[in-house]
């Protein structure tokens, strides 16, 4: 299950494509009710099919937009966000010493919130190694900060006020997490994730930074 972004108030208009890309509502699972009458084959009294929509492929459009778009070997973007006491702080600011675990999420989000506590935990058994980062583009501080704390969580919590790392990383549905080696390459990206998920994808992401 994902969750889209809406109505996303947007403070500078060069961001406006951003807030048109993140308003984008993003199709979901869904089921078909195809009503069918077969008089030649015989009538077994049902007149309507339940189809199962993994036998529906999506429309072959060139302008649809993938939830978790593939940033594998991209750099990642510089952005201005603010920090819990206001200041402006630059994404970029956060390379060169860890790898980095950046997630997406919001409070009324329903698979952000049971992510959070998963997070929480494997960001304590990872010490200093994976440095995590919580981005947060709709609450304010003290309902971000409320909301993880109930859940465990200790690392940064950053708000994206101006969408300027969610446009940058085309981000279309929450909740979304990205890897980064501590070069800034982008090497992995994800929707939901429960705990032994994201071991699996921190392992990968050390193996990474082993290698650069």
């Amino acid at each position: 299950m994902v969750i889209s972004l809406r109505n996303v108030k947007i403070e500078r208009p060069r961001l406006l494509v951003g807030s048109l890309l993140a308003a984008v509502l993003v199709i979901g699972g869904f089921v078909v009710w195809q009503l069918s009458a077969d008089s030649e084959a015989g009538d077994d009294g049902v007149d309507a099919v339940l189809e199962d929509p993994q036998d529906r492929a999506l429309p072959d459009d060139e302008f649809a937009i993938d939830p978790v778009p593939d940033l594998d070997g991209d750099a990642f973007p510089e952005a201005t966000l603010l920090d819990a006491a206001g200041n402006e702080v630059s994404s970029t600011s956060w390379l060169g010493d860890t790898p980095l675990v950046i997630n997406f999420w919001f409070s009324t989000c329903i698979p952000c919130e049971r992510e959070l506590a998963d997070f929480a935990e494997v960001d304590a058994e990872t010490g200093e190694e994976v440095r995590f980062i919580g981005v947060n583009p709709l609450d304010t501080v003290p309902v971000m900060e409320r909301f993880a704390g109930e859940r465990g969580v200790e690392y940064d919590l950053m708000r994206d006020e101006w969408v300027e790392l969610q446009t940058g990383l085309g981000v279309a549905a929450f909740p979304y997490t990205v890897f980064v080696t501590s070069e800034g390459e982008i090497v992995g990206q994800t929707g939901v994730l429960d705990a032994d998920g994201l071991r699996t994808e921190v392992d990968a992401l050390l193996e990474a930074e082993n290698r650069a």
